[in-house]
């Protein structure tokens, strides 16, 4: 049997994108006197001297510096709380499933929100974010008999974020379901032409590729406080020259801003297709009743 369809999904990186600040920056350093510039500087050296992965240099380099005083993944989740993030958030999740017509609801439309992110999963599930998300994917670690994180469990570079588009896209969001299963595009609850992602610059490339590439929606954010338009720069570039994506924004999710116009668009966009087929398939399985 054929599955609903009727859900959109929006996906968000979380660093640039939905925070002008790296989380670790904001909550992690500060709470353990880490100094981010030595921090960020010894994992770089990891990375061109040693041949590290990017994600797995920054998760070695906080578990030296974190060797004497490891916390549990608890206390990371404690910390996510002070998480601070754009304008508009996060009241917008809750106020986009408002911009639905009662048509909409009538044939099941929906709108769920997830986060891929290279940054730390247990952060993330303690913000004031958390509750708004269907699901967060993001680094993990395992913990040691005392409970003290140790050696990761689960890495997401820029380049793996698109595993997790699949998972949503198959319904398959635990880490134990085999994403690699064939599933035929019917049985699929998200389908990508009824997805957008949201991110920042070229560590999303390969997922707006996949957008772009599978028929879903994709734009990039910059920070409209930034005097130095480094972020406005990489949204441009995706943007004006290699051809990733159609639509750059200021991160301000506030209603009426041009991010929450763009936003709304695409979902009513969506959500106004996913009406018209269900019309269709009803008209099609309807059959007149004999005349005298």
């Amino acid at each position: 049997m054929a599955a609903s369809q009727t859900t959109i999904g929006i996906i968000y990186d979380y660093d640039q994108t939905l925070s002008p600040n790296y989380m670790q920056d904001e909550v992690l350093f500060p709470h353990f006197g880490i100094k981010a510039e030595q921090f960020w500087k010894k994992s770089r050296e990891l990375v061109d001297k040693q041949g590290y992965d990017g994600e797995l240099a920054y998760l070695k380099t906080m578990l030296d510096y974190l060797e004497l005083d490891r916390p549990t993944n608890e206390e990371l989740r404690k910390l996510g709380a002070n998480l601070n993030f754009y304008k508009g958030l996060p009241e917008m999740f809750a106020e986009m499933e408002g911009i639905l017509s009662a048509e909409h609801q009538l044939f099941g439309v929906k709108v769920e929100h997830f986060i891929v992110s290279s940054g730390l999963k247990a952060l993330l599930d303690g913000s004031r974010i958390a509750p708004h998300v269907k699901k967060i994917f993001g680094c993990e670690f395992g913990e040691d008999s005392n409970g003290r994180i140790t050696f990761p469990k689960r890495v997401i570079s820029h380049t793996t974020k698109t595993q997790y588009l699949f998972r949503i896209n198959k319904g398959m969001l635990e880490p134990n379901e085999d994403v690699n299963d064939h599933m035929p595009p019917e049985l699929r609850p998200i389908p990508f032409n009824h997805m957008i992602y949201v991110g920042d610059g070229p560590t999303d490339v390969p997922c707006f590729t996949l957008m772009k590439k599978y028929g879903g929606h994709a734009l990039a954010v910059y920070n409209p406080d930034e005097t130095n338009r480094s972020s406005f720069r990489k949204c441009y570039q995706l943007s004006a020259h290699a051809d990733r994506l159609k639509h750059i924004a200021p991160a301000d999710y506030r209603a009426g801003s041009h991010l929450r116009l763009l936003l709304e668009e695409m979902v009513l966009e969506i959500a106004n297709s996913i009406v018209r087929r269900k019309r269709s398939e009803i008209e099609d399985g309807m059959v007149s009743a004999p005349h005298f």
